[in-house]
């Protein structure tokens, strides 16, 4: 059985965003990218029903310019089998991601595809599900624990209420939490080897789709600055001031 990683790259987690002086979106120019971490735990994930001798292949692909590469290098070094560029430099946005998705994913026709749950770029959470209603398919998001048993997938995902288990059919598609699991790090040996394999690649056009932007970005800016907070004297003075000061927002 395959199963098709879809990645992003994004800024790393540990980097303070900046945004760029015209508003016209956040600095990335000489800033540290990496793998978007809610993917790395799809992948991983991947690479463990592999050794579980569930699946047979890993694909991993990823959209975007040809600075992607690193990812995709990370993912082989991680266990992926085939990682795969398509090749774009617009900026995409979630249906436009979902879209060629999914003709890659008719192309290839695995019977899993496995995501983040979201990006920690734009938060949109969406991709997956767009790709579920495009493809047809049975999804199941926010994966805290995944089982593969035949042509059924249980899904255990976390809710409001706990924990809700869902069964669904293959093929489906899954989008995982931060609890599915921990990712490895890649070893030096594998990282090295990582670098001599073939990334292959493809445009939009290749699968006859059109990944142009449906919606513009008319500013991005700072979030206002919080007050700091006071120390107050006494529960009285506490009290009068949620009376007559405090908002709900």
């Amino acid at each position: 059985m395959k199963v098709v990683v879809a990645l992003k790259r994004v800024i790393d987690y540990n980097v303070k965003i900046r945004v760029k002086t015209d508003g016209t979106g956040v600095e990335t120019a000489n800033v540290k990218m990496s793998m978007n971490p809610f993917d790395e735990i799809a992948l991983e994930e991947a690479v463990r029903l592999k050794e579980a001798g569930i699946v047979s292949e890993v694909i991993a692909v990823t959209l975007g310019t040809q600075a992607c590469q690193d990812v995709l290098r990370t993912a082989l070094a991680v266990g992926a089998d085939r990682v795969v560029l398509i090749e774009t430099d617009v900026e995409l946005q979630p249906l436009a991601v979902a879209t060629c998705l999914k003709a890659f994913v008719q192309k290839e026709q695995p019977r899993l595809v496995l995501l983040g749950k979201q990006a920690i770029d734009d938060d949109a959470n969406q991709t997956g599900q767009m790709l579920a209603a495009l493809l047809g398919w049975a999804q199941a998001t926010n994966a805290f624990k995944l089982e593969i048993a035949g042509d059924h997938a249980t899904v255990t995902r976390e809710i409001d209420g706990g924990l809700e288990t869902l069964e669904a059919s293959l093929p489906v598609i899954v989008t995982a939490d931060l609890r599915l699991n921990t990712p490895r790090y890649a070893t030096l040996p594998n990282i090295m080897k990582a670098k001599k394999k073939t990334i292959e690649s493809l445009l939009p056009a290749d699968l006859g789709v059109d990944p142009s932007p449906r919606l513009k970005t008319l500013l991005v800016s700072d979030p206002p600055v919080r007050k700091p907070g006071i120390v107050v004297n006494s529960v009285t003075e506490l009290v009068e001031k949620l009376r007559n000061e405090a908002r709900v927002i």
